[in-house]
């Protein structure tokens, strides 16, 4: 992967639970994990999107990182303003630890 290629820059958020103290309800919250992400930002093509399509996901872009260690689908991505949910996380087929393509959707779950 070309450093190049990596020019767009990402926010990683994970999810905080916090305990409302007055109704005991769980809040979730979000905190950033990694920000200024050097990443690729893909959007996907109809091709893609119809091979990649579930009933209840909508694969919207491809974001491409180098290898982080902890990136998970239940973490989100904040780029230009939007929130995408990563779907999935596939490692590169030669290592394994070059670099993460992720799968996201745009605001299905707002995180």
């Amino acid at each position: 992967m070309r450093a190049g290629r990596l020019r767009h820059r990402i926010t990683i958020q994970r999810p905080h639970y916090d305990q409302d103290p007055v109704t005991g309800e769980m809040v979730t919250s979000w905190v950033d994990a990694w920000a200024k992400v050097p990443a690729a930002v893909e959007p996907v093509s109809v091709t893609q999107f119809v091979a990649a399509a579930a009933p209840q996901n909508r694969v919207a872009v491809r974001i491409i990182i180098r290898y982080r260690a902890g990136v998970e689908p239940a973490m989100r991505i904040l780029y230009r303003l939007k929130i995408y949910d990563i779907q999935g996380v596939l490692a590169d087929a030669d290592s394994g630890l070059d670099y993460l393509t992720l799968a996201c959707s745009e605001g299905v779950t707002d995180g």
